[in-house]
């Protein structure tokens, strides 16, 4: 067994360790506005629920290990001492993975991700329509844990609102955990999903993808791509060209001899054979001819 003390490491290295060791962990999907009513929205995986009475949650948007930066979250929270904590489920994970790219302030993640701004009761920050479990919170306390690079800012959040959708109840009201379906962060690029074990997402941190709001309309608005497909199909860096589009069909015309005439809808099924193996270069080359 190998042994270390922290100071010996890099903070690079200690938090790979860390976040590899101590996982799963559940995900915060923080939905937050500045001081000038700009929405922002992004994943924590540094959370947890921590007392019923009073209901509290705690999350950490941690400095940046390789700049010291930190994420407009904790800019937000700090000025408007209020935030919706939403759940992430299967159905709805690799928008949230989207949200975590490094988009200038003043983005709108919700536009980036396809996803849906759904005014709260009590708080301003929005709540995502998507997520099946939406959490109203009041900041209570900041708590910074340093200032380098890697260090936690641990927001203390009272929850004063609940929104449980129905599709994840029992009869007797009580959540219906396999039908929630959450998601869990890991080490790396993986995920854990509750009832099926770690998965893969690569991140989107390395590149900013174009987001949902750049898709092609008929791609933005398909009845046939889900939430996921658009997820993926929105963390590339740019389309492929007219050239490549060309030759990706000739390629494919033996296999799909129909394909130049298919309809959008049929395109969009084979698309999404694509994107189940993670092809999604082959998935928009496609779709775009």
């Amino acid at each position: 067994m190998l042994s270390y003390l922290p100071q010996d490491l890099s903070t690079g290295v200690l938090h790979s360790y860390l976040l590899s060791a101590i996982a799963p962990r559940p995900i915060a999907f923080a939905s937050t506005i500045d001081a000038d009513g700009h929405p922002n929205l992004s994943p924590f995986s540094f959370f947890n629920v921590f007392s019923a009475n009073p209901p509290i949650l705690i999350f950490s948007p941690a400095r940046r290990v390789r700049d010291n930066t930190t994420k407009h979250t904790l800019g937000n929270v700090e000025a408007t001492k209020e935030v919706v904590i939403n759940v992430v489920n299967y159905d709805m994970v690799h928008q949230a993975s989207l949200t975590s790219t490094e988009y200038p302030e003043g983005v709108n993640e919700f536009g980036k991700a396809g996803l849906t701004m759904l005014p709260s009761d009590i708080v301003k920050p929005f709540r995502v329509a998507e997520s099946p479990i939406q959490l109203e919170c009041k900041v209570n306390e900041i708590v910074h844990l340093g200032t380098e690079g890697g260090a936690g800012n641990l927001v203390i959040c009272e929850v004063v609102k609940l929104h449980i959708s129905e599709e994840v109840l029992n009869k007797d009201q009580t959540i219906n955990q396999e039908a929630l379906d959450l998601v869990a962060r890991a080490g790396g690029s993986y995920y854990s999903r509750a009832n099926k074990g770690f998965f893969e997402i690569p991140k989107p941190l390395a590149s900013m993808g174009i987001g949902v709001d750049n898709m092609p309309e008929h791609v933005r608005n398909s009845m046939i791509l889900t939430g996921n497909n658009l997820g993926m199909l929105a963390n590339v860096e740019a389309l492929p060209n007219k050239d490549e589009v060309n030759q990706f069909v000739a390629d494919i015309s033996e296999r799909y001899p129909d394909i130049k005439t298919a309809s959008h809808r049929e395109k969009h099924k084979l698309a999404q054979n694509y994107l189940s193996y993670g092809d999604v270069k082959s998935a928009w080359k496609l779709l775009l001819s």
